[in-house]
């Protein structure tokens, strides 16, 4: 299928796939969406459930998990750009908080669409070679990127995800369902499901209600959240 490089709406590129007309990030925005999607309401929203501290807090990276210093286990539906994984790695700096996170890609990027990207430019020179190291590292071994970042790579279908009781947080950033509704289903959320621990986090850009009545099916506590720009809403589901 065509591929095209576009430019968001906050000056972040993005891949388009010309025959779905689908992107991997919000037109309106793919850091934006990033951020607004998987950190704030992912990453952080865990961090402050379980560090009790105030989201908005300008001190809240020093003050959350002080006497928790265990992993935290991310896995990433849909590896893509990097985008995500390269902010979480950020984060994890900032907290000194050890992430370990799993990147599952059927048909990962090619490297010459990685090097267009400007998500360094825009979010943080200081860590190009991490970046680039996201991408240039084999798949399906683990590889420590930095301090507090472990990576592994894991090129294969998300049905095919056996994990059990793996994961404190689940990206779940899967091509939307107009295009492929089969990775959207009870079957798939069912895998989320047995593949995250008690009380893990599980987010979303899609707010659809057929989304929402699958994850509700298989056990998922779920809530509809304000969505990044341009976008009414959002889903987490949490399994209780």
């Amino acid at each position: 299928m065509k591929r095209k490089i576009i430019t968001t709406g906050d000056g972040s590129k993005t891949i388009q796939i010309e025959d779905w007309n689908e992107q991997y990030h919000s037109v309106h925005g793919a850091i934006n969406e990033a951020n607004h999607v998987f950190i704030k309401h992912g990453l952080l929203h865990f961090f402050n459930q379980f560090g009790h501290a105030e989201l908005d807090s300008a001190s809240h990276h020093n003050s959350l998990f002080d006497n928790n210093n265990q992993e935290i286990s991310i896995l990433e539906i849909g590896f893509g750009t990097g985008l995500n994984a390269f902010l979480t790695l950020i984060e994890a700096e900032k907290l000194k908080k050890t992430i370990s996170y799993v990147g599952v890609e059927a048909y990962p990027v090619k490297q010459e669409e990685i090097e267009v990207l400007n998500y360094v430019d825009l979010i943080s020179t200081q860590h190009q070679t991490k970046f680039e190291l996201l991408h240039t590292s084999p798949w399906d071994e683990v590889i420590t990127v930095s301090k507090y970042f472990q990576l592994k790579k894991e090129e294969k279908f998300f049905k095919d995800i056996s994990a059990i009781s793996k994961f404190d947080i689940v990206y779940f950033d899967a091509f939307g369902a107009r295009v492929q509704p089969d990775l959207w289903t009870e079957d798939i959320f069912r895998l989320m499901y047995h593949a995250m621990k008690p009380s893990s986090v599980l987010v979303t850009y899609s707010a659809k209600g057929s989304v929402r009545r699958a994850m509700q099916s298989v056990g998922f506590e779920v809530e509809r959240l304000e969505g990044p720009p341009n976008k009414r809403h959002m889903l987490r589901a949490i399994k209780r």
